[in-house]
């Protein structure tokens, strides 16, 4: 292999697949970067086996080849060059790379690209097209509801449906649920289910560039993967088994108040509640009071820690029902409010421990539950 590329190019790959490289592994292949000539195209890849990254970048080929470089090692260096021509010849009987630019000039022992673990096929069919400043968006306003915790592994997850041209997002993670419905522009051949781990499609939203328009999602049979692709990057990860909890169950069908407020000014409430609510597992109460002819109604966020001190904030809204005294986690709040682009947001309740259920004003395709917390008096 023999091969020359800018050294921006290469440092803004590798910074692309560096996050699927494993940190420990009894295999050290997992350890390294694949890199790979292919279509007159340099072709970085890395995988943990769960999750695998790869990009293309221009490069000038002058030989083909293939070999697998230490990440760490590779990354760090690639990041000290200047931005220059870097130049790489492989030697393939030693399997140690020669890498130049400027004044340094480097020699890296490599593992023998047989030894990495196969990759998808490149001529997957029966794909599905998305929209990728839609996707970014969808997957943005679900993965925070997603669990952290490995105890339950559906809940790490994201819930994937797709039904004729409608495809719904779902996230939950015991406390709270995150629903996103979004139209395709094409209907998939037939339904799909499907459960991928947050951290990919976190990774996926990172990894798609502003250059590309559309990205395909592959779902192979039988092989528990899910792949997308675009122009210049593919993400592999393993899908989650086990059946995802019902959640059209937790959605609220009824609310006896709807309080209608501006999303900023609410998201504000809250965050400043958090700062005294963090002492006392982020619970806050919220007081809400319809108002009159001459008043108008009224949110009040509120928050007690023992040792910083107390806050209020008060937030106008249109209430509609009855007033209600609630508390919730208030950073589960803060943050299902700061993934709603909508200007206003209406907040719907049932009683002090039913779930409330924020919906952004004039827009049915996201909502978000979050459960009630013990209202302490």
């Amino acid at each position: 292999m023999k091969v020359s590329c800018l050294q921006e190019n290469l440092a803004s790959g590798l910074s692309i697949v560096a996050r699927a490289v494993a940190q420990r592994s009894t295999l050290p292949v997992l350890g390294n970067v694949l890199v790979a000539t292919e279509d007159g195209r340099l072709r970085l890849s890395a995988t943990n086996l769960e999750l695998g990254i790869t990009c293309w970048i221009g490069a000038k080929v002058e030989e083909d080849g293939s070999t697998t470089i230490p990440a760490r090692t590779f990354v760090d260096l690639v990041n000290t060059f200047p931005n220059e021509k870097v130049e790489m010849e492989l030697n393939v009987r030693t399997q140690s790379i020669n890498v130049r630019c400027g004044v340094f000039n480097n020699e890296i022992k490599c593992i023998d690209a047989q030894e990495f673990p196969p990759l998808p096929p490149s001529d997957l069919d029966g794909g599905l097209d998305l929209n990728i400043e839609d996707l970014r968006e969808i997957i943005r306003q679900v993965i925070f509801a997603a669990s952290a915790d490995d105890a339950r592994p559906v809940l790490t997850g994201v819930l994937i449906e797709i039904e004729g041209n409608e495809m719904t997002m779902a996230a939950a993670d015991g406390f709270r649920l995150s629903v996103r419905k979004a139209q395709l522009s094409s209907p998939a051949s037939s339904a799909l289910k499907a459960i991928v781990p947050a951290r990919a499609l976190s990774e996926l939203a990172r990894v798609v560039s502003e250059e590309d328009e559309i990205v395909t999602m592959h779902l192979p049979p039988n092989r528990g993967q899910v792949i997308f692709r675009s122009k210049n990057a593919e993400l592999v990860s393993q899908l989650i088994e086990g059946p995802f909890p019902d959640y059209q169950g937790i959605i609220p069908t009824s609310h006896t108040t709807r309080s209608v407020l501006p999303t900023s000014a609410f998201l504000k409430a809250c965050k400043a509640a958090d700062i005294f609510a963090r002492e006392a597992a982020h619970s806050a109460r919220l007081c809400i009071t319809p108002g009159s002819e001459l008043e108008p109604g009224v949110v009040e966020v509120s928050a007690t820690a023992a040792e910083t001190g107390s806050n209020e904030s008060i937030v106008d809204a249109t209430i509609e029902g009855e007033a209600i005294e609630i508390a919730f986690n208030v950073r589960f709040l803060a943050e299902a409010l700061n993934v709603i682009n909508a200007p206003n947001v209406a907040l719907e309740t049932t009683g002090a421990s039913s779930p409330g259920v924020i919906r952004p004003v004039n827009q049915s395709d996201f909502l978000h539950v979050i459960m009630p917390m013990h209202l302490g008096r």
